[in-house]
């Protein structure tokens, strides 16, 4: 400080001419002040004009800022904030100077000078952010910049003045010089961005004009400016080399996102290098290198192609990591020599200023590598996981079928979701192990220099510390694979469970199966349990390590004889301070590596697995051969391990332009031939030939989320004559004509919102548009009416397809005539092949199918033969029919499709809506809620008076061994060396005590919420209405249940006590550096509340970035989810290049935000690294300026050793806060899914029917209305009818006439708007769902089977004995096919039951109703999957088993109604006819004699094959 102000100027060259005052400081500094008081002046009478000028009249704004502009605001309003800080510490400096060597006039004018700077500037810092960044000015005010001139021209003539007196020999202050410089550099800036800045502004005119003023042509460029905001390349991509250096690059997203909620639309474009598109290439290039073929893939192998493709990254941050660490220990190195420098020991005049300013630069550099290191390891991590999305991908892509058996979907999103985010993350710990390493090297260097051989006793202990780490990391990875383990098993059941709700809710099942998930999830917290107690165990050892590091230096050092100074014990704890933190990371490094080495086994199991057989089909040159398909002693098998080949002896060829129909009993395997054509059956010997394109439709029908439109043209360019020839021959005209958005409808997943019909429609109209060679149609027509079953098979068929090959599967005997060659199958032998008439007499196997036919046929005759026989009464109100035979006027439009489509979506909304987002601020109840959870809160202010007493024992150990330790070896000590020690190790024992107590209670309390949130999301997702599920993809709630589950499992609770924790230890650091020099709060305070203007100008943007994520997030798993359920019609129209695009496209929509909180967070940072470097510096040159006695140099000492970690804990606060914010939007998400309206009560109790209710089965439905959501229009339009008990009803109608929803209004699936169903007297409407649901049996019209077992599958609420499950067996014709398996009743089924066909899974759904025995039986379409001969099986074993119950059958067959009691005709929810078959036969006008007319003339085979 001496040196800095002892450069007085009093000069004999001073005599007394009239221009002398222009050179004196005092006129220079006076009108320097002058011209500050002006500023200020001008600045007040803006704001007051302002004031009043509010609510007047104003120009119009911008309505969008332009971002470049802003950003140069913000670098002009940063400028001021420094020259307001800069001049702050000068002025307090020269206080201190003038205080200590008396005032003068130059004194108090330089004083007042720097005062009023500080102050303008400051003003100008409120003026840029309040006013003129909101007035949409392109310029500055003309006032301002003026005055920017004469500041420049000022400094100049000061620097100027200061030279040429310095040149003359005349004595001038230093601190004049530094403040003239800094004055002109400002200046220069000033007048640039004044004078000579492109006017940003002027840019977007059109965004300078008012949009309320109705031009249209505005409004639609600035929507299109806003669609196309995404994509614009982000700023990183061309920033320049102090952009990146101080990550400027990020300032106009920020910017945007402090204005307004930031949309993905809003977030740029990743830089190409970054994106998936470019990257997965070279990587997939290297892996192959590394492999050969993927059935070689090892982990090692892996994980070599990963760092092959991000080396360079590796490499960069090595060398940051390498520089942080040299600059961290500067600080360390030194303390001892200013320690001396306090204590007087002066080695040359500047010394002081030389250590200030070594302190200050090795900051400086330390937190640019940090800052540089964190932000590559993440841009890394986030390539890398990219690529082994992309990887995952395309692997469920060309997965074999015996391969996706043993992994399901849940656990393959596992491997997206979890494992390669785990993966990408392990940039961040990438560098700890050998890092820690480096710095223990560095470490002992110091301490040997300070500490001398006591040094090898640091190295000993830490050794120690590291090995105890051993067991435990081996005992985390252990766990954590275990966690893996159970969290797969429990994501397969729950993405099963989710898949098929609707079911589960029919059969009043999902209590049940939730008791499933809870179990599957108490083995996951069982580890889970373990996990965390060990983490805490080791967060412990190493939370006390430095502790137990220093107490063994400093007792060998007594040892030893060593003399302890407070310098050296400062310096050597500065040193266990900075080894500390990688000592502190060393646990969850471990850990990191445990959980990243588990996911990277487990996804390179996964890319090991087989893949389809490539060499299956020979396929020929398009044109080369006559020949379509040509099969030559095939035999194949699902199962290669399996004794019993799924085909047997398969010899056929088919010429193009045929058509073959392949029929055969349920299971006798037509599917598997269908499959063995495409390619997907394993070979075990034979040829099978393929000559040209191929389109295939798949009996399960598989519709993608999006739009109708997309759906059919399935990649293809439109071609609207053809797509609109394909709609009308599949029937789906006036289907699109209902929908209120026509083909642009959104589909929800699995086609949700469509009846089964349009769903195989869309499917049969997406093969047409292919326009291939091949067709292969597996079982087209079961989903459809018999009317449009023969529309589509003479319009398709025989129609559009006339000239291409066409293999089709068929239970409809009507179809098979019109074929060029028939095979027939039975146990996956082709047992009869040739044309219809000649087979028709040569085989006992096709005479059983056609003879069930002509059965069926034949019944109807009769019933329509027998018109005099007696009819069933039905009691209907009077209104309800126009005249005494049942007939009402008909529809115009009779075969009106108002469909489950319409059902289920209004008039004006799509169905699936984007993923709801919270806004704005994370609210103060879900941190309340969560903290507040587990026992109310109790443990939290246990936990943190630990963490209190642990911060408080730590300072006071430190401070103890600074004030007791002489300063230099002359100085008589305070204690003696074993009270030094003895005191010592007790404040450390204790502080570690506190470690343990705040350790385990703070895994306790978040073990105990995870644990809470799982049990409460899970029950009100599984007690949600089943519209939720309609409206919601699965992917949304797999996200939750997967992803943020995880988080709230192993983050969040230590990221909520990380806030706290780094902010009891800033207070810490505050309290200790203020005892020193309270001064240190006049620069103190303004710092930190530059800091939390920083943090909140940065947290809007930062917070919907990280929800933007979480949002991005569910379509990648999504699409993923439905790819691999849909794979098989996927390759068979080779998209598979399409479908990897668009997942790349997705993987880099989800990366785009991610990449961006990375910069944002590295953005703020390094702003406040740069303030609290500023806070230190200021401290030490404060320091340097006391007077020496002032105060003692070993507490000043550690002063400065606290101070060293000053900018790291300050940014680490901010830091953990801000993580904070975004990581709980988890537990916000899971909150979303905790408030989910719930259905009406399972059971309630005054109002549970009697045990053997319904007894009679009497089914009275009174004015039924019902629509689906309150704006949209009724389905059911006040029905009235009565369906006697005992009696069988069948309720027929076209595609969408309201069947399906009177069905689920009986199961409340959906509640009625108005009017009631009564069954037995009760109206169910008044008891639990529970009650009516279980006394209730349906077969759907999808047949469902869950992953398990036979048994499980038939009695899932295990209520009835092997016999009975036998006998049921028996009854629906399965107990031969179950008594060949292995496993008997034990035998496995796999997910959706994939290993059984669709028929005998619809046999296995008659074997639950058969065991439940209800007295009230609901058939939807339950035939549609079978043969006719099982078909008559089927209603033979329903006539015999439930010949008193009330059935009530919805059916596409004509001939499954007419043996019914009862026929219900619907029509337009409205009931058009209601009598028996007989009397309604009768009429020959009757819809219902139409109907059966249609049929008969379609069923005959002269009508179709013409």
């Amino acid at each position: 400080m001496s040196v800095l102000f002892s450069r007085y100027y009093s000069s004999p060259m001073h005599s007394a001419k009239g221009t002398d005052f222009l050179l004196k400081p005092v006129f220079l500094r006076g009108v320097s002040g002058s011209l500050h008081l002006v500023l200020l002046f001008v600045l007040f009478i803006s704001w007051v004009c302002k004031k009043f000028n509010v609510g007047r009249g104003e120009g119009p704004k911008g309505r969008f800022e332009n971002t470049r502009g802003l950003y140069h605001k913000q670098s002009t309003l940063f400028c001021c904030l420094c020259v307001s800080l800069f001049s702050l510490v000068l002025c307090l400096l020269n206080y201190f100077y003038w205080y200590r060597n008396g005032w003068s006039d130059e004194g108090l004018v330089t004083l007042l000078d720097l005062a009023l700077r500080t102050l303008a500037w400051g003003a100008l810092c409120l003026y840029f952010r309040t006013q003129l960044f909101n007035s949409g000015e392109p310029k500055y005010p003309f006032l301002l910049r003026v005055w920017w001139g004469f500041y420049l021209f000022m400094s100049s003539y000061c620097l100027v003045i200061n030279i040429v007196l310095y040149r003359k020999h005349v004595n001038v202050y230093t601190q004049y010089f530094v403040s003239d410089i800094v004055s002109v550099v400002t200046g220069l800036f000033f007048s640039y961005v004044g004078f000579f800045g492109k006017n940003e502004g002027t840019e977007d005119t059109l965004l300078e004009e008012p949009l309320l003023n109705g031009d249209s042509t505005a409004s639609n460029e600035a929507e299109s400016i806003k669609s196309n905001g995404g994509e614009t390349v982000t700023p990183y991509s061309n920033a320049g080399f102090f952009s990146i250096l101080t990550f400027s690059w990020m300032g106009p997203l920020i910017a945007v996102g402090n204005k307004k909620t930031l949309d993905l639309e809003d977030v740029p474009q990743l830089d190409p290098g970054d994106s998936v598109v470019r990257s997965f290439p070279t990587f997939r290039n290297k892996l192959a290198v590394e492999c050969g073929t993927f059935n070689r893939m090892t982990t090692l192998k892996l994980v070599k192609a990963l760092i092959s493709s991000v080396w360079k990254e590796i490499l960069l941050t090595a060398l940051l990591v390498v520089i942080y660490a040299l600059a961290s220990y500067v600080g360390p190195y030194l303390i001892d020599t200013f320690v001396q420098y306090l204590n007087g020991q002066q080695e040359f005049k500047t010394e002081g200023y030389i250590l200030a300013s070594v302190f200050f630069a090795a900051k400086l550099v330390e937190c640019l590598s940090q800052r540089h290191w964190f932000f590559r390891v993440q841009q890394a991590g986030i390539k890398v996981r990219s690529v082994l999305i992309a990887m995952i991908y395309n692997k469920g892509l060309t997965l074999s079928c015996q391969s996706k058996q043993g992994h399901s979907i849940g656990e393959i999103i596992n491997f997206m979701s979890v494992d390669a985010e785990r993966i990408g993350e392990f940039g961040w710990y990438m560098h700890e192990p050998w890092m820690v390493l480096v710095q223990v090297v560095i470490a002992l260097l110091i301490l040997y220099k300070n500490l001398g051989l006591a040094s090898i006793a640091t190295l000993i202990a830490t050794i120690i510390v590291m090995l105890a780490n051993v067991p435990l990391g081996k005992l985390q990875e252990k766990f954590q694979d275990k966690i893996m383990e159970s969290k797969d098993r429990r994501m397969k059941a729950t993405s099963e469970i989710l898949r098929n709700m609707r079911i589960l809710k029919l059969q009043g099942w999902e209590i049940k199966f939730l008791s499933k998930i809870k179990e599957l999830r108490k083995t996951e917290e069982g580890w889970l349990k373990k996990f965390v107690y060990t983490f805490a165990m080791s967060s412990f050892v190493f939370w006390g390590a430095p502790t137990f590091v220093s107490v063994v230096t400093f007792g060998a050092c007594i040892l030893m004889g060593i003399p302890l100074e407070s310098g050296k014990i400062l310096s050597a704890l500065a040193t266990f301070r900075i080894l500390q933190e990688p000592i502190y990371n060393l646990p969850d490094t471990i850990s990191m590596i445990a959980q990243t080495r588990v996911s990277l086994d487990r996804i390179a199991s996964f890319l090991h697995l087989d893949d389809l057989q490539s060499d299956v089909i020979e396929k020929l040159p398009r044109g080369s051969s006559d020949t379509a398909i040509e099969i030559i002693e095939g035999n194949f098998s699902w199962e290669l391990s399996s004794p019993n080949p799924t085909l047997k002896d398969i010899n056929f060829k088919l010429q193009n332009g045929m058509r073959m129909a392949v029929c055969g009993t349920v299971g006798s395997g037509k599917s598997s031939l269908l499959s063995c054509i495409l390619g997907e059956v394993p070979k075990i010997s034979g040829t099978i030939k393929l000559c040209g394109t191929k389109a295939y439709v798949a009996q399960s029908p598989w519709i993608q989320s999006g739009k109708i439109e997309e759906n059919i043209l399935f990649g293809k360019e439109m071609d609207r004559e053809k797509y609109d020839s394909i709609l009308e021959a599949c029937s789906l005209k006036k289907d699109l004509e209902i929908l209120s958005f026509g083909d642009q409808t959104v589909i929800g997943e699995r086609g949700i919102n469509l009846s089964g019909g349009q769903k195989q429609r869309i499917q049969i109209a997406r093969a047409l548009y292919q326009d291939a060679d091949i067709y292969l149609l597996d079982d087209p027509f079961s989903a459809v009416d018999a009317h449009t079953g023969s529309h589509l098979f003479k319009q398709c068929l025989l129609g559009l397809l006339s000239s291409k090959t066409v293999v089709y599967v068929t239970h409809q005997v009507e179809f098979l005539p019109a074929a060029d060659l028939i095979l027939v199958m039975k146990d996956g032998r082709i047992t009869q092949a040739g044309k219809y008439s000649d087979i028709l007499n040569a085989g006992t196997d096709f005479m059983e199918l056609v003879g069930a036919h002509k059965k069926a046929l034949s019944a109807l005759d009769s019933a329509e033969a027998g018109s005099g026989s007696e009819s069933t009464s039905m009691s209907m109100e009077d209104g309800s029919m126009a005249s005494a035979n049942g007939v009402v006027k008909k529809q115009e439009n009779k075969d009106f499709q108002d469909g489950k489509a319409d059902d289920i979506m209004g008039s004006k909304g799509q169905i699936i809506q984007e993923e709801e987002r919270e806004k704005g601020k994370v609210s103060f109840s879900v941190y309340w809620k969560y903290i507040t959870m587990a026992y109310g809160g109790a443990l939290v202010p246990f936990i943190l008076l630990a963490q209190v007493l642990f911060q408080l024992l730590q300072i006071g150990s430190n401070y103890w061994m600074a004030w007791a330790s002489p300063v230099s070896q002359d100085t008589k000590p305070a204690v003696g060396s074993s009270m030094l020690i003895i005191v010592y190790v007790t404040l450390a024992i204790g502080s570690s005590f506190c470690i343990l107590v705040r350790s385990t209670l703070l895994v306790t309390a978040g073990y105990r919420t995870a644990t809470l949130l799982f049990n409460k999301m899970h029950f009100c997702i599984f007690r949600a209405p089943m519209s939720f599920f309609d409206s919601t993809p699965s992917g949304r709630i797999l996200n939750r249940a997967s992803m943020d589950q995880s988080r709230v499992d192993l983050n969040i609770a230590s990221q909520v006590g990380a806030v706290a924790f780094s902010m009891i230890q800033l207070l810490g650091i505050i309290a200790v550096m203020s005892q020193v020099a309270w001064q240190v709060f006049i620069v103190f305070i303004p710092v930190i509340g530059t800091c939390i203007w920083y943090q909140q100008y940065y947290i809007p943007s930062a917070r919907e970035l990280a929800r933007l994520v979480g949002v991005c997030n569910a379509p990648v798993i999504q699409h993923f989810a439905e790819t691999i359920s849909g794979s098989t019609t996927i390759r068979s129209f080779d998209e598979e290049s399409r479908f990897s695009g668009t997942n790349m496209k997705l993987t880099d929509a989800y990366c785009r935000p991610k990449f961006h909180i990375a910069g944002a967070m590295e953005w703020l940072c390094f702003r406040l690294d740069i303030l609290s470097s500023i806070t230190f510096a200021f401290s030490l040159l404060f320091l340097i300026s006391l007077p020496k006695g002032v105060i003692d140099p070993g507490i000043a000492g550690l002063a400065v050793t606290y101070g060293l970690n000053l900018n790291t804990l300050q940014m680490w606060v901010i830091w953990n806060i801000c993580e904070l914010e975004n990581k709980i939007i988890s537990v916000e998400r899971i909150f979303q899914y905790t408030c989910i309206p719930s259905e009406p009560p399972l059971v309630i109790e005054e109002n549970q029917p009697d045990y053997s209710w319904p007894s009679h089965g009497e089914v009275d439905i009174r004015d039924l209305q019902v629509r689906y959501a309150p704006q949209m229009p009724l389905v059911l339009r006040g029905l009235t009818c009565t369906f006697p008990g005992g009696m069988k009803t069948g309720i027929v109608g076209r595609t969408g006439s309201g069947k399906s929803t009177l069905i689920q209004a009986l199961f409340r699936i959906v509640e009625p708007t108005a009017g009631q169903i009564m069954i037995d007297g009760i109206n169910i409407s008044l008891i639990g769902l529970h009650d009516l649901r279980s006394r209730l049996s349906i077969i759907p019209q999808d047949p469902t089977m869950f992953e398990g077992t036979v048994r499980s599958n038939l009695d899932p609420l295990e209520e009835y004995t092997d016999e009975q499950i036998w006998e049921a067996l028996d009854k629906c014709q399965l107990v031969d096919e179950v008594r060949k398996k292995e496993g008997k009743l034990d035998s496995a089924v796999s997910e959706n039951g994939e290993n059984w066909s669709v028929g005998q899974r619809q046999l296995v759904c008659l074997g639950r109703v058969l065991l439940k025995k209800s007295k009230v039986l609901v058939l939807d379409e339950a035939t549609a999957s079978v043969d006719t001969a099982t078909d008559n099986l089927i209603q033979q074993t329903l006539r015999q088993h439930f010949s008193n119950c009330t059935v009530i059958a919805i059916a596409h067959r004509i001939t499954s109604v007419l043996d019914s009691d009862m026929v219900l005709l619907l029509s337009n929810g409205l009931i058009e006819e209601c009598d028996s078959p007989t009397r309604l036969l009768e009429n020959k006008s009757s819809s219902f004699a139409q109907l059966v007319a249609e049929y008969t003339v379609g069923s005959s085979a002269e009508s179709l094959s013409r």
